[in-house]
């Protein structure tokens, strides 16, 4: 019994304790980042905003986005209707975007229609850089400034803060507003202070035409967000974070579009760590290695509800065997630390998250999340295509 218990410690300890002491590096440079100077607001932007079947969200959005403080004469509002089968075109231009279509059977998803967009963007010859949003997103006013801010400075690829729109939707929702502070806020902030990349997380995200000429837009999976965030990396570039401006987008409340949503992130995810892991960490060893060493820290750490697991089970051999008599208290008390770590970085999120007090109670919860996502791990997983995630009226 002794020997398992060893045998399963080493399987844990090393990668669990790397996991919680990189996440606590992160929460402890988590500090508000200083303002940027003001732009020069000569910049022009096509606004992107891929959509596939989105009527019941799509002029709510547009109607948001058209209320960006910029000239309006310096930017365009694309929307790209995806193989859409319903109402989703008539309903974006009549709100006042200009709507192009795609049809295309076989190449489906998020990532065809990005780089559609992209492409008709560059060949108008008209804007200096394109920004994504999702087609169920409100943004801030100040969204377009907060990039322009940064391309003058020297930036190309900038991504906003994503938020959620919907927080006091359910328990669900509140749960993942701290989860999603934890993974965009919190761990943006830091890479910010650092100089490194935050990465691209998929909507409110914006990237200049020079980079996309040098960097072409090449990225297809179930997530094309970090597949080209990395991409970025791996080229010598780094994304850069404007943490003052936001782009909220709905989170899901029932359960059922909840599995199906998780499903595609975290099998998207898995399979862009067996496709990158290694190319990343080759990347690292290069000079100016660093973006790409974190990229591949971000990409190799589990999901919270994962490491938390692992933690939890480090516990209870490290103090099943103190008990016993097997184990020295040196596991115990680096099980310990591990748990503070990762309790210090989830408080964190949630202080960022702003979700108050009804946050906190929810996550009593999280040990009924983590069961429902090991569960979900068993069920099939979603086709490599675009699955729209069921929308909820407001």
């Amino acid at each position: 019994m002794t020997t398992i218990m060893y045998l399963v410690l080493l399987v844990l300890v090393v990668p669990t304790t790397a996991a919680c002491l990189y996440l606590l590096a992160l929460t402890l440079l988590s500090g508000a980042l200083p303002a940027p100077l003001p732009s020069g607001r000569r910049l022009r932007f096509d606004v992107i905003v891929p959509a596939h079947n989105e009527a019941v969200v799509i002029e709510r959005s547009v109607s948001s986005f058209l209320q960006i403080d910029w000239p309006r004469d310096q930017f365009r509002l694309l929307v790209i209707a995806d193989n859409c089968e319903d109402e989703t075109a008539r309903l974006a231009r009549a709100a006042g975007a200009e709507v192009l279509e795609r049809f295309d059977a076989s190449r489906r998803g998020k990532g065809y229609a990005l780089e559609f967009a992209f492409q008709a963007s560059k060949e108008s010859g008209w804007a200096d850089a394109v920004v994504v949003v999702d087609a169920d997103t409100v943004v801030s006013a100040n969204l377009l400034e907060a990039f322009a801010a940064r391309l003058e400075s020297g930036a190309e690829a900038v991504q906003a803060h994503y938020g959620v729109l919907n927080p006091h939707g359910s328990w669900r929702t509140r749960l993942m507003t701290i989860a999603l502070a934890a993974f965009h806020t919190l761990r943006s902030r830091a890479r910010e202070r650092l100089h490194l990349s935050c990465g691209i997380r998929g909507n409110g995200w914006c990237v200049s035409h020079r980079l996309l000429s040098g960097v072409p837009y090449n990225a297809f999976s179930l997530t094309e967000d970090l597949e080209y965030g990395i991409d970025l990396g791996l080229a010598g570039y780094r994304v850069h974070y404007a943490g003052e401006a936001s782009a909220d987008a709905e989170m899901v409340t029932t359960e059922e579009a909840a599995r199906s949503q998780r499903q595609r992130w975290e099998g998207g995810r898995m399979a862009l760590v067996r496709s990158r892991a290694m190319t990343l960490l080759k990347a690292a060893f290069r000079p100016r290695g660093l973006v790409c060493l974190d990229l591949e820290l971000d990409l190799l750490v589990p999901p919270l509800s994962y490491l938390a697991l692992a933690v939890a089970a480090f516990l209870a051999i490290a103090g099943s065997g103190a008990l016993a008599g097997v184990l020295s208290l040196y596991w115990l008390w680096l099980a310990s630390a591990c748990g503070a770590c990762l309790l210090l970085y989830v408080l964190r999120g949630w202080w960022l998250s702003g979700v108050g007090p009804a946050g906190l109670l929810d996550l009593a919860r999280a040990p009924l999340f983590v069961l429902w996502k090991v569960l979900l791990t068993r069920r099939p997983r979603i086709p490599g295509e675009w699955v729209r995630t069921k929308r909820e009226p407001s």
